[in-house]
């Protein structure tokens, strides 16, 4: 991985495939410099990586959600979904897959094209284009959240007879309470995605310039595995409690949404007034996290040296 210099003057700076773009008339060269910065790969190969974990963890989200949902320990949230049986146990899985996999492309995509940006025409300290393009890719990701709006609603318990499926709760939710329904609980979901995606990348991209290289394929893997799985794992417990602020405020339907503040304190008062009552079903979560992110960071980096072989080479035979 290549580190940038935090100060680059216009005299030793490199020249970037931006500097021979040829703007045609009337286009501005902001848009094409910045949107030149994208590389389709990077969405490709979020998107892929993506498609790999959902259907191994979607079950152990479910049981942190009743966890969350209504404050049990997980051999009463393994209970409940074990007399529903295995039909409703996969239900609502159709969002969270729609969402992860444009999800993991926009955090991906988003966040190469714009750190790219920032530095090669900026020459913005790296560590500042890292944050910046994370809270960028978090923020742009928002936009996906009717998707985890309907995934709660069919993950509830109550709503099972409301509706049978995807097409049909969000068909049921625009008809009868509009297009802002969709977008309740979009406060802790900000405040979640920006900071965490900033905070992963900085420590991914830390660990791979601090871990040794491996050369063997399997222990590459492994690492990247582990790597990804660990640093994950950890974001997802420090922002736990706003995903428990969020299934709050969602879990409700029709009325006027309160705030996040005003969810918190409700939270805090039904569960004794503990703070540790914020990460009931965190251990579970945590657990599923690593796994989740570890398969997602070695898919990844996988599919990545698949995809873009001509690229490496691009790069060895320029220098």
């Amino acid at each position: 991985m290549v580190v940038e210099p935090n100060h680059i003057t216009q005299a030793t700076r490199q020249k970037t495939p931006h500097d021979n773009v040829n703007i045609p008339p009337g286009r501005s060269i902001f848009v094409e410099r910045f949107f030149g910065s994208f590389d389709w790969r990077e969405f490709a190969c979020g998107c892929g990586a993506a498609f790999v974990n959902i259907g191994i963890t979607y079950p152990i989200y479910k049981m942190i959600f009743r966890q969350i949902l209504h404050d049990v320990p997980i051999t009463s949230a393994f209970s409940q979904l074990r007399h529903e049986g295995l039909m409703f146990l996969y239900r609502g899985m159709f969002p969270p897959l729609a969402q992860k996999t444009i999800s993991l492309s926009v955090m991906f995509g988003i966040f190469d094209g714009t750190r790219r940006y920032l530095v090669d025409d900026y020459h913005m300290n790296a560590y500042k284009a890292k944050i910046i393009a994370g809270i960028a890719a978090g923020t742009v990701e928002t936009i996906l959240l009717p998707f985890e709006r309907v995934q709660t609603l069919l993950a509830h318990s109550k709503y099972h007879e409301h509706f049978a499926n995807t097409h049909l709760a969000f068909r049921y939710v625009l008809t009868n309470h509009g297009f802002k329904e969709l977008y309740r609980g979009i406060v802790p979901v900000l405040w979640r995605n920006g900071p965490s995606n900033a905070l992963f990348f900085i420590l991914r991209e830390e660990a791979s310039e601090r871990l040794p290289q491996r050369s063997s394929l399997s222990t590459k893997a492994a690492q990247e595995f582990v790597s990804g799985a660990i640093i994950g794992a950890s974001i997802s417990t420090i922002f736990y409690p706003l995903n428990v602020i969020k299934v709050a405020m969602q879990s409700d339907m029709g009325h006027a949404a309160e705030s996040m503040t005003q969810s918190f304190l409700k939270i805090y008062r039904e569960r004794g007034n503990s703070i540790a009552h914020f990460y009931r079903g965190c251990g579970f979560n945590t657990a599923r996290s690593f796994v989740s992110w570890g398969v997602m960071n070695a898919a990844y980096e996988n599919m990545k040296k698949v995809i873009t072989p001509n690229v490496y080479l691009e790069i060895r035979t320029e220098n």
